[in-house]
């Protein structure tokens, strides 16, 4: 559909956030505390009530995308904690999505930063591209070439941009393949589907094999096809609506081809997305009745795991050097505990492993920094996000951190080897894993 331009205000008429949900918003100001960007600076334009006062403004006769104005929406995490924290149940996800749309439309972007989003989505959505990477940069590492780069500063002549993406690069093991389909141990209890994802698909490989084996031992046959393309959490988080609504078309007939009673995702900002298909297809007439159907199958690892009884016996964990009071600091990503509203079920799931002790981290529902490709796109507020979560972690005494997320991980991981804390950054489902007998 072609973007009507002819409206008066900043906004065109193509799906411009809804008049109606800006109205909910009554300036409260209950979110304050919870927004990212407002405990960082403490302006009102960069918290959530601030940004759809703009929304509202842009709407208006005579109203101008300016530099300012894109720069409080490129700021936004996208979190989601103001939904958590707001008492009249503003849909600030449909909102903040639908405005970087229209600026992804009609705000000509400088050509630098232009490149560099472009080279991000060319590459994070594209598993094979990454696929390709990943080659070169198991050399990086394996020949001691990183180690040597990093200690002799070198670095610092890259772009801060490319420094902040090698920081980010997590230590790649041996790949490891999904098969297709891997069969339930014992009676089979669902079939179920597999989001693979893409970063973790090429460079976490470790986190997909992981939930396979947990979901095959308590019952479930696990389809993974290998033909499902990048969801499009990026691009819609992003502002990039048309290639995020034609990937979510290919990804529903993927799964609708393998036919199965649930979708599971291990990735929060994943599965947020894949449940919001029904909204982002909206006005598909060939494929809204499909998305929803699609969307109502989703489900996080941990929403799926805790709805059976546990078959599988639990051993106590051995991590660093320790076989007993294992202490785990867990860490809410905000795609799963604001988004989805998925907060009791890991920690249930953490609970039946013998010997841990659970720990929650202060300032729990603040943001870690990573939020898709936030950390690559405004690196100054990700670094000191993911620093202040870093010197809360450290303060715990934990032996390792779990989260439900692998842009967390690597956020999380990156920032507590800043601050010189070896502390491992684990996923959930790869603790259960590694207790399973």
């Amino acid at each position: 559909m072609a973007a009507d331009t002819s409206k008066p205000g900043a906004f065109d008429g193509q799906r411009p956030p809804a008049p109606e949900l800006i109205s909910q918003c009554v300036h409260c100001g209950f979110c304050l505390p919870a927004c990212p960007t407002y405990a960082l600076w403490g302006e009102e334009m960069d918290s959530p009530r601030g940004r759809i006062y703009l929304m509202k403004a842009a709407s208006e006769d005579g109203a101008r995308m300016t530099p300012e104005f894109v720069r409080h929406f490129d700021t936004c995490l996208g979190c989601m904690a103001c939904m958590t924290a707001c008492p009249s149940g503003v849909e600030y996800n449909k909102l903040i999505e639908a405005t970087r749309a229209q600026i992804e439309r009609n705000y000509p972007r400088p050509a630098g930063e232009k490149l560099h989003r472009r080279m991000l989505f060319a590459l994070f959505t594209r598993p094979g591209r990454l696929r390709r990477l990943r080659w070169p940069l198991l050399a990086y590492q394996r020949t001691g070439l990183q180690a040597l780069v990093r200690a002799s500063g070198a670095l610092r002549f890259l772009p801060k941009k490319w420094r902040d993406m090698e920081a980010l690069l997590p230590h790649l093991g041996a790949s490891e393949t999904i098969s297709e389909v891997t069969p339930a141990v014992g009676q089979r209890r669902r079939r179920v589907g597999l989001l693979l994802g893409c970063v973790q698909r090429e460079f976490l490989p470790q986190l997909n094999a992981a939930t396979v084996r947990v979901l095959a031992a308590e019952g479930c046959e696990v389809v993974a096809p290998a033909a499902q393309p990048c969801c499009g959490a990026l691009m819609v988080h992003a502002g990039e609506e048309p290639p995020a609504m034609e990937l979510a078309r290919r990804m529903i007939g993927v799964f609708e081809r393998a036919g199965v009673d649930t979708i599971v995702t291990n990735a929060a900002g994943c599965g947020s997305n894949v449940k919001e298909y029904g909204h982002l297809l909206r006005d598909d007439p060939a494929c809204a009745e499909r998305a929803k159907a699609f969307a109502a199958k989703c489900k996080d690892v941990s929403e799926v795991l805790t709805e059976m009884p546990a078959r599988t016996k639990l051993r106590e964990l051995r991590l660093a050097g320790k076989t007993a009071g294992i202490r785990v600091a867990f860490h809410d990503s905000c795609h799963l505990q604001h988004a989805q509203g998925v907060r009791l079920q890991p920690r249930a799931l953490l609970a039946r492993i013998p010997g841990v002790e659970l720990i929650e981290i202060p300032e729990g529902a603040i943001c870690c920094g990573s939020a898709g490709i936030y950390n690559l796109t405004q690196p100054e507020a990700a670094h000191s996000l993911g620093d202040r979560k870093a010197a809360l972690i450290s303060e715990l005494n934990a032996d390792v951190v779990a989260t439900g997320n692998p842009g967390c991980m690597l956020q999380l991981q990156a920032s507590l080897d800043r601050i010189g804390k070896k502390i491992r950054v684990m996923h959930t489902v790869e603790l259960l894993d590694a207790a399973m007998e």
